[in-house]
């Protein structure tokens, strides 16, 4: 048995986390006013601030992203009677929380409301615990190279390249655990790129109104679809950073990678702004209606994330409504007047597609045995409900589209308006096929990306385009 006491730092090294950034935004998903406090916190130093959000939050420590290999050691080491000591900048609640779900610290030495232990003060505290070099540290970072100094044997883990070397020329490296890195695709599923294809949308206005011909139109339309893009990616992240453990605790987007820590958590922090800042660049190149259109739509989607994703069916109207804000971005991109018949369309088509997501949701946890829909206010018995919902709104779009047929407003635009009657039983087949296949569990979480990856959606699509063009 090994009798030097062997101390482990926490954020980066024994979780693939940061417990401050995690502390910040479960604080702010409980109340989002706390924000405005958080610079007075910090004028009293970081200490007091993880104190403040420390307090304010509760976290999950069961569903956190713990280093496996790394893990499955330090039980190893505790099982053969070694001392071991959580150490870390965390503050002391936190870091408590997580010693007592692990079982295998005998002490937790961690930041208070007065002293924040990290870099020389967390050296300071193991040489006066310990004795110069009379303790072992685990660490991930540069920061702990001033701990390393000082301590017998250095444990690397989930370091940076040319880290263990360094810290090799400052003390013994005794193991080193490596994680996998990040990669350009895993910053592409961060930023949900493949969810860009939901802002095709916005060249709705364009080819309804039958200006793809013009240049300076289309290339607007671009501008427009790259801004919603940037706009959404952002927002995405935010909402990937709110929802931490919920995302942990399910099925599938437990491998998100801010949810399995397979990205660092301060890049999210640091690409949100980014994001948001070249999404607003690009608005202002177009008109200022559609700048006005990306604010409402950042607006509710904002919302969405903090508060309104938890309220029964007012959510689904939201969905519908994010959806339908796409049109509208593209017909002020291009600056051509809302169509009220499109509108009205959209709206109906998008609440079913709406309802057709929460009921793939709620079907889902139906089949592993959860009575209800966490942190969305649905249970399982909502089912029929949702469904008759779901399919009337839909064929509500294609009486919609019937009306407009039959309208005086489609003879202004169609040389043939009664080709576009073909459209009707198309859409029907259409939106009966996805209720079907929802309700047979093979619905994708998203029914507008199994839309644009279904073979027989885009058959249906290009034939509708054909119809469409033979009634110009």
């Amino acid at each position: 048995m090994d009798n030097v006491p062997l101390c482990v730092d926490l954020d980066g090294t024994l979780i693939r986390s940061d417990l401050l950034i995690e502390s910040f935004f479960a604080m702010l998903k409980r109340n989002p006013l706390f924000l405005f406090l958080v610079p007075f916190w910090l004028l009293r130093g970081k200490a007091a601030l993880k104190a403040e959000i420390a307090n304010r939050c509760h976290l999950d420590v069961a569903v956190l992203p713990y280093h496996p290999e790394f893990l499955a050691w330090l039980r190893e080491q505790h099982a053969a009677g070694r001392r071991l000591y959580l150490c870390t900048a965390s503050h002391y609640s936190l870091a408590e929380a997580v010693a007592d779900y692990l079982g295998v610290f005998d002490a937790v030495l961690a930041s208070d409301g007065v002293v924040n232990l990290a870099g020389s003060r967390k050296r300071e505290r193991l040489c006066a615990e310990f004795g110069e070099h009379g303790f072992d540290y685990a660490g991930n970072a540069g920061v702990d190279l001033q701990v390393w100094s000082h301590a017998r044997n250095a444990i690397v883990v989930s370091a940076p390249a040319g880290l263990a070397d360094e810290a090799a020329a400052l003390a013994s490296v005794e193991r080193e655990f490596l994680s996998p890195r990040a990669t350009w695709a895993t910053y592409a599923k961060a930023l949900r790129l493949h969810q860009w294809m939901k802002n095709i949308l916005i060249f709705v206005p364009l080819l309804a109104s039958h200006q793809f011909s013009e240049p300076q139109k289309v290339t607007a339309a671009l501008g427009a679809f790259v801004a919603f893009g940037l706009c959404a990616s952002s927002v995405y992240l935010l909402n990937d950073l709110l929802d931490l453990s919920a995302d942990r605790r399910h099925h599938s987007k437990c491998r998100r990678p801010f949810a399995s820590g397979m990205l660092p958590m301060l890049h999210g922090v640091l690409l949100i702004p980014a994001l948001l800042g070249s999404s607003l660049l690009c608005a202002l190149l177009l008109p200022w209606g559609f700048l006005g259109v990306l604010l409402v739509y950042c607006t509710l989607t904002l919302g969405y994330s903090l508060v309104l994703k938890r309220i029964v069916m007012l959510d689904v109207i939201v969905l519908a409504g994010l959806y339908t804000v796409r049109m509208l971005a593209g017909s002020a991109a291009i600056s051509t007047v809302n169509s009220f018949w499109l509108l009205a369309f959209a709206m109906f088509l998008f609440l079913s597609l709406a309802l057709v997501k929460r009921y793939a949701e709620l079907r889902e946890m139906l089949k592993r045995g959860h009575g209800s829909a966490g942190g969305r206010g649905y249970i399982v018995g909502d089912l029929a409900v949702l469904q008759s919902l779901g399919a009337a709104a839909g064929y509500l779009s294609v009486l919609v589209l019937a009306l407009y047929i039959n309208s005086g407003d489609s003879h202004l635009l169609y040389q043939h308006p009664q080709l576009i009657w073909l459209l009707c039983p198309l859409l029907l087949y259409w939106i009966s096929r996805v209720w079907l296949k929802t309700e047979r569990g093979q619905m994708h979480d998203d029914p507008v990306i199994f839309a644009l990856r279904d073979r027989v959606s885009l058959g249906l699509f290009i034939a509708g385009a054909m119809i469409v063009w033979g009634a110009i």
